[in-house]
């Protein structure tokens, strides 16, 4: 799942994760997804930090908090690439940080790590 409110950063992931072969939910806010969340489930969720109504580290916290949900893997997405943002990212139980422009490659290492890897070990 990918959370923006960039159209223009949603479709490019959206078209990079549906190249690779993969199924890409959208939405353009926190707000937006819980229920998409709710209903389907996603495998691993890229969620960007700076968004209205919800932003990406509420919308983590709530996914996180919840017992349904907190396994399923976060990765905040930013342009910004400071400490205290990485920081507060892990507070609200992110498992990364890319930082924007992203490419393929780091949206597919994500999933790679999260999914894939994790699949191996249990």
């Amino acid at each position: 799942m990918v959370i923006d409110d960039s159209k223009t950063i949603r479709r490019s992931a959206e078209a990079l994760l549906q190249k690779a072969g993969c199924e890409v939910l959208t939405a353009d806010n926190g707000f937006e997804a819980l229920p998409i969340i709710s209903g389907q489930h996603p495998d691993i969720i890229f969620i960007d930090i700076m968004m209205p109504r919800l932003d990406g580290y509420q919308t983590c916290a709530l996914v996180k908090n919840n017992p349904k949900y907190r396994d399923i893997p976060v990765v905040m997405l930013s342009s910004k690439d400071g400490l205290f943002d990485r920081a507060k990212g892990r507070v609200v139980g992110a498992e990364q940080y890319l930082t924007k422009p992203f490419t393929r490659d780091d949206l597919l290492d994500a999933i790679r790590t999260h999914l894939l890897d994790k699949n191996k070990d249990a």
